[in-house]
C-alpha cells in the first residue's frame, strides 16, 4: 500500500501552526481511518510499553486533534493525554507517565504498573472544510514474568510398582498469572485412569505406579509475557523381576534344554528386567535332592565333572524391594565328543515333576496346562527329571531265516 509524506505550512504572521496532510491509502474510501496492529498488548511490569496508532485521511486539514483515554474495568473512561497539532496538553497526574509526539498518535506508557491495566482508548479528529472524527480501543494487559520453576516429589526414595503413588509439585517464585503444563519425555501428560492433576495444574499425581511411568518430567509454565520449563527429574519405581531367561555361550539349545559335548565348559547367564537389580540363585537337583550351588548371575558348568548325562537346574531371581520373584528351569545334556555314542543319547526325553525339597527357598507356583485338556498342573518349587524313552527297534532277520528258493527250474538273473 502507498502512502505519500504529509506537507505541513506554518503561518508565522498569525501565530497559528496550520497543517495539510494527505495520506493516500490504496483501495480505501475517502475519509478518517484509524488503525491499530493489536487490540491487545501483554506488557512487563517495570518496563516501557508502546501503543502504536496509524491514521490516514483524503481531506485537507487544518487542525488535528488527538485525545487518549484510559478506561478500568467498570470505571468511567479518564482523560490522560491529548494534543492540538503539535502542542501537547497532558493531564498533570499523568504527566511523566504518558508520552506522545503530534502528529504521531501513538502511546508511551513508562513505566508500567498493574494500576495501568484497562482500556486505552484513542481518538483522532480532523479539522478541514468539516469534521472527522475516529476511534480505536486497545486492551493493556501487565504482567511479572516467569521465575524458572523447580519440580518437587514425594517420596523423594521412590516407590514399588502397583503399590506406591508419586506426587510431583511445581513451585515458581515470581510470575502472575501463571498456567502450568506437565511434559514427560518432552510430551504433554494428560489425564488417564493412574494421572490427576490439582485444579491449578501446579500438582501432578500418580497412583499407583507402573513401569510405564519411568520417564523424564518437567514442568513448562507460562504467562503471556514468558514462560520457563523446570529442570529434568525421573521419579524412582521401583519393579520386576520381568521376562527371566537363561541364555549360554555354548552348546544346542532346545526349548529348555542345553545340549553339550563332552569336555566343554558352558557359561550360562540368568537375566530379568528388574530394578533395582535381582539377586539370583542357581539349584541342581541330583537324584532326589536339591541344593543351591551358586549365587549370582553367571553359572559355569565343566561338562566332564557332570556325573550324570542330563542334568536338571534352575535360576531364581528375586527382587528385595518389591518382594517379587521367578524361577526358570532347564536341563544340560552331555554328549560324547564326536556323538560316537550318539545312540546312548536318541530318544524321547520327558519332563517329569518332583516334589518340593526341604531347605530350597520358596519360589511362586504357577499353573502349567497339560494336553488332552486335562486340570493344568500347580508347580511349586519343582525340578524337572528328563526321562529317556528309547523307541524299539526293528531288527534285520538272520541270514539263514531268509527264504529259499527250491524251484530246480529257477535259473538266477
Amino acid at each position: 500500500m502507498g502512502q505519500d509524506a504529509f506537507m505541513e505550512s506554518l503561518s508565522s504572521t498569525v501565530g497559528v501552526f496550520q497543517y495539510k496532510i494527505y495520506l493516500l491509502l490504496l483501495g480505501t474510501c475517502s475519509g478518517l481511518k484509524v488503525v491499530v496492529p493489536s487490540h491487545t498488548v501483554h506488557g512487563i511490569r517495570g518496563q516501557a510499553l508502546y501503543l502504536p496508532v496509524h491514521y490516514g485521511f483524503h481531506t485537507p486539514a487544518s487542525d488535528i486533534q488527538i485525545i487518549w483515554l484510559f478506561e478500568r474495568h467498570h470505571t468511567t473512561p479518564k482523560y490522560v493525554l491529548g494534543s492540538m497539532n503539535k502542542s501537547v496538553v497532558p493531564d498533570l497526574e499523568y504527566q511523566q507517565k504518558f508520552t506522545m509526539r503530534p502528529p504521531n498518535a501513538s502511546l508511551l506508557i513508562n513505566p508500567l504498573q498493574f494500576t495501568d491495566e484497562g482500556n486505552y482508548i484513542v481518538k483522532v479528529n480532523i479539522q478541514g472544510s468539516g469534521t472527522l472524527s475516529a476511534s480505536q480501543k486497545v486492551q493493556v494487559t501487565v504482567d511479572d514474568p516467569v521465575t524458572k520453576p523447580v519440580v518437587q516429589i514425594q517420596p523423594s526414595s521412590g516407590a514399588v510398582e502397583y503399590v506406591g503413588n508419586v506426587t510431583l509439585t511445581c513451585l515458581v517464585e515470581g510470575g502472575t498469572r501463571l498456567a502450568y503444563q506437565w511434559l514427560k519425555n518432552g510430551r504433554p501428560v494428560h489425564t488417564s485412569s493412574t494421572n490427576s492433576f490439582s485444579p491449578q495444574n501446579n500438582v501432578l499425581h500418580i497412583a499407583p505406579v507402573t513401569k510405564e511411568d519411568i520417564g523424564n518430567y518437567s514442568c513448562l509454565v507460562k504467562n503471556s509475557v514468558s514462560e520457563m520449563e523446570s529442570d529434568i527429574i525421573m521419579p524412582t519405581i521401583y519393579y520386576g523381576p520381568y521376562g527371566l531367561r537363561v541364555n549360554s555361550d555354548k552348546g544346542l539349545k532346545v526349548g529348555e534344554v542345553f545340549t553339550v559335548d563332552i569336555g566343554e565348559a558352558i557359561l550360562f547367564d540368568c537375566s530379568a528386567d528388574s530394578y533395582p537389580p535381582n539377586t539370583y540363585s542357581w539349584i541342581q537337583r541330583t537324584g532326589n535332592t536339591t541344593y543351591v550351588i551358586k549365587h549370582g548371575p553367571h553359572l559355569e558348568v565343566a561338562s566332564e565333572k557332570v556325573a550324570r548325562k542330563t542334568t536338571d537346574y534352575m535360576c531364581c531371581a528375586y527382587n528385595n524391594v518389591t518382594g517379587r520373584q521367578d524361577e526358570t528351569h532347564f536341563t544340560v545334556i552331555i554328549t560324547s565328543v564326536g556323538h560316537e555314542d550318539a545312540l546312548e543319547d536318541f530318544g524321547i526325553y520327558e519332563f517329569i515333576a518332583f516334589p518340593e525339597a526341604p531347605g530350597v527357598p520358596g519360589m511362586p507356583s504357577r499353573s502349567v496346562p497339560t494336553s488332552a485338556g486335562l486340570p493344568g498342573q500347580d508347580l511349586h518349587n519343582t525340578i524337572y527329571e528328563v526321562i529317556q524313552h528309547i523307541p524299539a527297534q526293528e531288527k534285520d532277520p538272520p541270514e539263514d531265516s531268509q527264504p529259499q528258493n527250491t524251484d530246480p527250474h529257477s535259473q538266477p538273473w
